[in-house]
């Protein structure tokens, strides 16, 4: 594990260096508070940190107080090494933000029990993090596909939809439906078409760029919001997706199954729309004349046509 040192007394960086190596950790050492800060705020700078009370520059309790505003990366263990031994400059230098504090002359045994409780204390709070990203992360996703789940993707279409009307923009949204999808599950079972559905979702996030979105809208219904797109291309990115799915079976426990997808696609710039309510209606219109005109084929939800889905599959 990275520990900083910092210590503008050259022994006594030397002889930290050494006891601490001895223990196994990957030690940096600088001579000044500013250097000590500068390490302590790299992306992968160190989590465990020794720092001389008295330092130029920046002294220890400075760097404590600074490192405490980042709250931008993971949580860093900082130990004051001070010959200070009045209560108050204890207190001050906890209030300033460290962790722990050693006295000098210090023990090689009590300074390596320290970090050892430092490293425990990393570690528990390694867990609380994971644990939280983990729930933030299945409140957010589905569970078969690891997409987005239909409130997210809906909110965060609700989002682009204002910030497009707001900058004059269009956002392009897709509705897609896996075509025959129920002959699946009745033929080779829910263990098959699970694979398909995970396939599926994994076909469309290639399809798509690093910022749009994708998410499970229900079933085997896919929702994608293609930001900053214009309306010229919004067939065009539909094909690509349509294709996407289309272009090679689907390897399956059973064997290779033939997918095709259906797609809805509607484009903020044709219309006046105020609600994603509508959005979503006059997407699902588009979808359903899709399935009406045959499946594996792309509709574009147009304002000047019909988009009763009864009145299109009665034709």
């Amino acid at each position: 594990m990275k520990i900083l040192i910092a210590d503008d007394d050259r022994m006594s960086r030397q002889l930290l260096m050494k006891t601490l190596e001895r223990e196994g950790y990957e030690v940096i050492a600088v001579d000044n508070g500013l250097l000590a800060l500068q390490q302590l705020s790299l992306p992968d700078g160190p989590r465990l940190a020794l720092l001389d009370w008295m330092m130029p520059g920046l002294d220890g309790a400075g760097v404590c107080s600074e490192v405490r505003k980042q709250h931008d990366r993971p949580y860093i263990h900082i130990v004051l090494v001070t010959s200070k031994r009045e209560k108050q400059d204890i207190v001050a230098g906890l209030e300033a933000g460290a962790d722990d504090y050693l006295t000098k002359p210090w023990d090689p045994a009590e300074l390596t029990a320290r970090l050892r409780v430092g490293q425990r204390i990393l570690q528990l709070e390694d867990r609380l993090v994971e644990a939280r990203e983990t729930m933030r992360f299945k409140a957010t996703h589905d569970p078969l596909t690891s997409l987005l789940n239909r409130g997210v993707i809906v909110d965060l279409l609700a989002r682009e939809l204002t910030r497009t009307r707001r900058e004059d923009g269009c956002t392009v949204t897709m509705l897609g439906d896996i075509d025959h999808f129920k002959s699946v599950n009745d033929g080779y079972g829910h263990v098959v078409g699970d694979e398909v559905l995970r396939e599926v979702a994994r076909r469309l996030l290639s399809s798509v760029r690093s910022y749009d979105f994708v998410g499970r809208y229900g079933g085997e219904e896919f929702l994608i919001v293609l930001n900053n797109c214009s309306s010229a291309q919004a067939d065009v990115r539909a094909e690509e997706v349509r294709n996407g799915i289309a272009k090679h079976p689907v390897q399956t426990s059973r064997g290779p199954l033939p997918i095709t997808m259906s797609l809805g696609v509607f484009a903020s710039k044709d219309w006046n729309l105020d609600q994603v309510e509508e959005t979503l209606a006059k997407v699902d219109s588009a979808l359903y004349r899709a399935k009406a005109d045959g499946r594996n084929c792309v509709r574009r939800a147009a304002p000047n046509t019909s988009q009763d889905p009864l009145r299109q599959l009665i034709k």
